[in-house]
């Protein structure tokens, strides 16, 4: 019974704090890139129609001279 009591009381690998923000927050970006990204794409079958949210800025495309 004392080995169970040991073993539960080993800290073992904790996963650094900072680390975890890290995902956390690459996560949080990635989410809000893909959806700006999504938003300022050519709109899926049956959305051609729909108003983009105030929230999202839309992106002019830029046009290369001499191509």
């Amino acid at each position: 019974m004392s080995i169970l009591m040991d073993v539960s009381n080993y800290g073992g690998m904790n996963f650094p704090v900072s680390a975890t923000v890290v995902y956390v927050v690459g996560f949080i970006a990635a989410v809000t890139f893909g959806s700006l990204a999504w938003y300022n794409s050519k709109r899926p079958v049956g959305w051609e129609d729909k108003e983009r949210p105030d929230v999202v800025p839309e992106v002019k495309k830029e046009e290369t001279p001499g191509l």
